[in-house]
């Protein structure tokens, strides 16, 4: 009798411990490691991307959605020169901001990529979440690479898909 009473609360302790999950697996920390200070009147060129991002799409009719993982990668292109990142800004479907990614300005150094993660459970963005990137380069630097890529796998099945970014300004 006693066996199954420890067998019991055994069993009632692995179900029952649910592993704390974020809704994004970023972790600020590693912005401020990043953070720089820029001059009002830096010589730098000045750009907005927007970037389509999928935390949901439909799954054989428009009431039934399957949940993604998406990650933003952010890259420099250039070879030589080092880019500020001003703003990361997650939206949803409906035009409202989610979160921002980071206060402050933060570098890229040359070739250097960085990545936002947004975890499957996290659904506010819904089917029609985007990103709007503020960024500043150097004069004749080429401009940063703004790539969304969806995922998700179930059982032997896999989907994945890419998006790109457009600049709107």
């Amino acid at each position: 009798m006693r066996q199954n009473h420890i067998a019991i609360i055994i069993c009632f302790l692995l179900f029952n411990c649910k592993e704390k999950k974020e809704n994004s697996s970023l972790n600020p920390e590693n912005w401020s490691k990043r953070t720089v200070t820029l001059k009002a009147n830096d010589s730098f060129e000045y750009g907005k991307s927007y970037l389509s991002i999928y935390s949901q799409i439909y799954s054989m009719s428009e009431h039934t959605t399957h949940n993604l993982t998406s990650m933003v990668s952010m890259r420099n292109t250039s070879e030589s020169d080092t880019i500020y990142l001003l703003r990361a800004e997650y939206f949803d479907t409906y035009g409202k901001s989610v979160r921002k990614y980071f206060d402050a300005p933060i570098f890229l150094a040359p070739m250097e990529t960085t990545e936002i993660i947004i975890d499957e459970v996290d659904v506010s963005g819904g089917t029609g979440s985007n990103f709007i990137l503020e960024w500043k380069i150097p004069q004749q630097c080429p401009e940063p690479l703004f790539e969304g890529i969806m995922t998700s796998t179930m059982g032997q099945q896999g989907l994945s898909f890419t998006t790109q970014a457009k600049r709107i300004e």
